[in-house]
């Protein structure tokens, strides 16, 4: 007898949390593979470039499309509400109490990167196949920059909970540099995404955005935190429907919607636990979604080439953004080194960002293979290299029981 749609769709669940949770225990890679990297690895492997060409008929039966539907359904909800909290974490208050320091760093660590990549989507973007159809010459060469220069700042914030420094002064240093890069994220891609057929819609969005802003804001401060969680999430998506409908993205409406959210609203322990429930069971969905979309069309050769030019560019510019922002701030060179290092990790939010250019058209399948190869070998890279300099800098030991 046949299966139906639903026993297939809890197969295709049941593969999706069952085989990278027992790659990340029984393998031990939390060091230097952390489960949200082996989750997002394991969509890949289970895509059309890897499963579905090795078995065509077995990826075919599972992720029919009715099924691909379903996890889309449940992907597009993840995310919003995981770029939802990000945008609520946004602590600009105290940015703008360290607004030179702030500024010099976050503004430096997101220029240098931007211009390094950049330049390498330039040279890129002269062989065939990585320019998306819909897309002019600047709106792809700037999205492949900005996805180098991007901050995974939720990922951001479960690795330094992991290194025990997300609490301290040092980490709440690095949440307010990468905080303000998650602001300029999101206004480039509103930029790259303008629709000038939708302008109209597009301008009556933000007036209709801020005085609904100054409503809710108005009527969180009024009710219980109980409230606030649920009322927060109706907020989201009016808020998302309203960016799509102008011609934007729903992740813009999701992160905005966040963002004028005071953190102080939301008990810190709430929040935490709230992300980490929503990393757990549903964006494995979502990682497993972005892996459905990965394909070798120009060659697995090229698409890996790219992907380890776009990450060098990523690193270098990172890396030499924050180095000359410590030495006009007077930082040593072993902490300026490690405050890049842990900027540089990309993950959630520029998968995010590049799934939506590939949805625009803006860049093709195998220019986001490329850069979600890149991001992959972004976040794997943070904790190895940044755990001894926390060591050195005598700020943190991980893991628990080394010697400095």
């Amino acid at each position: 007898m046949a299966m139906n749609t639903s026993e297939i769709f809890l197969i295709a669940m049941t593969i999706i949390f069952a085989l990278p949770y027992l790659v990340w225990r029984l393998g031990r890679t939390d060091y230097y593979a952390p489960l949200v990297i082996v989750q997002i690895i394991g969509g890949i492997l289970l895509g059309p470039g890897i499963l579905g060409a090795a078995f065509p008929a077995y990826y075919g039966f599972v992720f029919d499309a009715k099924v691909i539907a379903a996890l889309n359904g449940i992907a597009w909800w993840a995310v919003m509400i995981f770029v939802w909290v990000a945008g609520i974490e946004l602590d600009l208050r105290e940015a703008w109490q360290q607004r030179r320091e702030t500024g010099l760093t976050a503004g430096l660590a997101l220029l240098m990167p931007l211009a390094f990549g950049s330049a390498a989507a330039v040279f890129i973007l002269g062989w065939p196949g990585w320019i998306g159809a819909r897309a002019t010459q600047w709106q792809a060469v700037f999205g492949i920059g900005m996805a180098c220069a991007v901050t995974a700042l939720p990922i951001l914030v479960l690795l330094m909970e992991k290194l025990d420094i997300l609490r301290r002064p040092f980490g709440q240093r690095i949440l307010r540099y990468a905080s303000l890069d998650d602001v300029a994220i999101w206004g480039v891609l509103a930029l790259i995404l303008l629709d000038w057929g939708r302008v109209g819609r597009q301008l009556g969005f933000l007036v209709a955005f801020t005085i609904a802003s100054i409503m809710v804001r108005k009527l969180m401060a009024r009710i219980a935190e109980s409230d606030r969680w649920y009322v927060g999430l109706i907020w989201l998506a009016a808020c998302g429907f309203a960016a799509d409908w102008a011609g934007l993205h729903f992740m813009v409406g999701a992160f905005l919607s966040g963002a004028v959210l005071d953190k102080r609203w939301f008990t810190e322990s709430r929040m935490d636990a709230f992300r980490n429930h929503i990393l757990l069971a549903v964006m494995p969905v979502f990682f497993l979604s972005t892996g459905l979309r990965t394909t070798w069309g120009v060659s697995g050769g090229q698409v890996f080439a790219v992907a380890g030019l776009l990450l060098a560019a990523s690193i270098a510019g990172k890396l030499a953004g924050v180095h000359l922002a410590g030495r006009l701030l007077g930082w040593s060179r072993s902490e300026a080194s490690t405050i890049g290092w842990l900027l540089q990790t990309k993950a959630l939010i520029m998968i995010i960002f590049v799934n939506i250019l590939l949805d625009r058209g803006i860049i093709t399948s195998d220019t986001f293979t490329a850069l979600l190869l890149m991001a992959i070998g972004s976040t794997m890279l943070t904790t190895p290299i940044v755990a001894p300099k926390l060591r050195e800098l005598g700020i943190t030991r991980y893991p628990p029981g080394e010697t400095a």
